[in-house]
C-alpha cells in the first residue's frame, strides 16, 4: 500500500491517532494549471474558454512545511469561481500572483512554480504542523478558510483582510485544496462540522465566509432584523448562503433567480419573495455601451410589488457589470450596495445621481477575516446554516465541474472528492444530522 493509501485507510478506519506516525508522501496528485499554457485561450471570448482543456491532474512534489503552517490530507474540496478564473487565465494569469508572492521571502519562493495547484476549499485531516503551531495536531479533522496573511505590517492587525500581504489561498498562492494534500497556514484551520460528510463540510468555506462578512458583519452591510435584502443569484454558491443569512437573521430576502427551478430552491430555503429575471425579461443593457434606465425602473417596481411598496435596505451584489446599474437604482434612500465580485464583468457603470442624491453607499467586501470565517463555520456546525452542495465530482473530473460553474449549469456548490473514495463518509454526529437532513439536502438532485 502506498503512503497516501495508508493515510487514507487510517482516516477511513477512524484511526486518526495513527496519522502522526505515518510517513508523509514525497508527492501527491493535485489539480493544476501550467504556466506554459497561459496563452492557450488567447483570442477567445470568455464563454468559449473550456476549463477541461487547462485543468490537469498531475503528480506534484509535497511542499516543504514552514513555521506556522500545516499539511492536510484532503478528503474533499469544492469549486469556486476563482478556480474558473484561474482555469481560463482571467482577468490575469494567476502565475503573476505566484511570481509576486515568490519575491516576498525565501519561504514564499516555494509558491513560484511552473504549475499552480488550485482550489480554495477543503475538508480533511491534519498530517503535520510546522514550528510554532500549538492549536492543531496530526489527526485533527478540519476545514480551511482561504485567507492567507503574513501580518508583519500594522494594517492587518485591526482587520486581517486589510493586511498588506493578504492573499486568497489556492488562487493567489500555490498548493491549494483541489488535491490529495494541501499546504495551509495554521490560522486557516477550523474544526470540521461533525454532522456533515467530507464533501458537505468542504463546500461552504469560501462562499459561506464571504456571505457572512458581506451581509452580516460590521465590515459589510451590518444587516439587522427587518431589513429587505435584494440578493442576486439567490440560489447560487454565494447567494444561497446570503439567502440563509437573511432568513436566519430576521431580514426579508428578495431573491433574484433565472429559472423556475432556482426559484423553487429559494422557496425550499424559506424565501417567499422571488423574481425570475428571465421570466420577467429584464434587459438592463440596450447594447454593449448603453444601459436602459427604464428597465431599472421596471425592476424597482417589481421589487416594491413584492415588498408592499418598500425598496431594499441592502443589495447583495456579485454579478457586477450586468446588474450594477440596476442595483444602485434599486437600493432605498440611504441604502447599501455591498459587492464582493464581478462575475459578469469588472467595469461597472451606474448613474451616480441615484447614489449621491439619495445618500446611498457602496461597500467593497472581499472574503472574510479569521474571526468572521470562524463565526460562519460555527453556524454551520450548529446546524443554523446549511451547506448547499448539489453535486460532487471526482478529482479527475474537476475540469467538468469547473465548466459547469463557468456556464452557470449548476445549483449551489459543486463538490470534488479527493482522498474520500465515495460520498457520504465522515459523519460523526448522526443525531444532529438527522435533525437537519432536509436542510442539508435542499440542493441535492436539483
Amino acid at each position: 500500500m502506498t503512503q497516501l493509501g495508508e493515510i487514507q485507510q487510517a482516516i477511513l478506519n477512524d484511526d486518526l491517532g495513527a496519522v502522526a506516525s505515518l510517513d508523509v508522501p514525497e508527492a501527491y496528485r493535485g489539480v493544476t494549471v501550467h504556466k506554459d499554457e497561459a496563452d492557450m485561450f488567447q483570442g477567445l471570448e470568455s464563454r468559449d474558454k473550456d476549463p477541461r482543456k487547462s485543468l490537469h491532474v498531475d503528480e506534484v512534489p509535497t511542499p516543504e512545511l514552514g513555521p506556522g503552517e500545516a499539511l492536510v490530507a484532503v478528503m474533499a474540496s469544492a469549486i469556486n469561481y476563482n478556480t474558473v478564473w484561474t482555469s481560463i487565465f482571467e482577468p490575469v494569469s494567476t502565475f503573476k500572483f505566484l511570481e509576486r508572492y515568490g519575491r516576498l521571502s525565501p519561504l514564499s519562493k516555494r509558491h513560484d512554480l511552473p504549475y499552480h495547484v488550485v482550489g480554495s476549499d477543503l475538508s480533511g485531516v491534519v498530517l503535520r504542523t510546522g514550528p510554532g503551531v500549538h492549536n492543531w495536531k496530526p489527526g485533527d479533522e478540519v476545514v480551511a478558510h482561504c485567507l492567507n496573511v503574513e501580518l508583519e505590517g500594522p494594517d492587518g492587525h485591526n482587520d486581517t483582510m486589510l493586511d498588506s500581504e493578504q492573499r486568497i489561498w489556492g488562487f493567489e498562492t500555490n498548493f491549494g485544496g483541489l488535491a490529495e494534500i494541501a499546504l495551509v497556514k495554521s490560522n486557516q484551520l477550523m474544526p470540521k462540522p461533525d454532522h456533515l460528510t467530507w464533501e458537505e463540510a468542504a463546500s461552504p468555506g469560501l462562499v459561506n465566509s464571504t456571505a457572512y462578512r458581506q451581509l452580516v458583519s460590521r465590515n459589510g452591510a451590518d444587516m439587522k432584523q427587518g431589513d429587505i435584502v435584494l440578493i442576486w443569484g439567490a440560489s447560487g454558491g454565494l447567494g444561497s448562503y446570503a439567502t440563509q443569512y437573511a432568513l436566519n437573521g430576521g431580514a426579508i430576502p428578495v431573491c433574484v433567480v433565472s429559472s423556475p427551478e432556482k426559484a423553487e430552491i429559494c422557496r425550499k430555503l424559506g424565501a417567499e419573495l422571488i423574481i425570475d429575471r428571465n421570466a420577467e425579461g429584464y434587459r438592463f443593457w440596450k447594447d454593449e455601451n448603453n444601459q436602459d434606465p427604464k428597465e431599472w425602473q421596471r425592476f424597482g417596481k417589481k421589487i416594491r410589488e413584492l415588498t408592499g411598496g418598500e425598496d431594499p435596505d441592502i443589495v447583495f451584489e456579485h454579478p457586477g457589470r450586468e446588474t450594477f446599474g440596476a442595483s444602485v437604482y434599486a437600493a432605498r434612500k440611504g441604502g447599501t450596495i455591498v459587492t464582493c465580485a464581478s462575475t459578469s464583468g469588472f467595469m461597472h457603470q451606474y448613474d451616480n445621481r441615484y447614489l449621491w442624491m439619495n445618500l446611498k453607499r457602496i461597500i467593497g467586501s472581499h472574503f472574510a477575516n479569521y474571526r468572521e470565517s470562524w463565526e460562519a463555520n460555527r453556524l454551520i456546525a450548529k446546524g443554523l446554516i446549511h451547506p448547499t452542495l448539489s453535486k460532487t465530482y471526482s478529482l479527475e473530473d474537476t475540469g467538468q465541474a469547473a465548466l459547469d460553474v463557468h456556464r452557470n449549469a449548476h445549483q449551489g456548490k459543486v463538490g470534488v472528492l479527493a482522498l474520500a473514495p465515495e460520498e457520504g463518509l465522515g459523519v460523526r454526529n448522526h443525531e444532529l444530522r438527522a435533525k437537519h437532513i432536509d436542510g442539508i439536502n435542499a440542493f441535492r438532485n436539483v
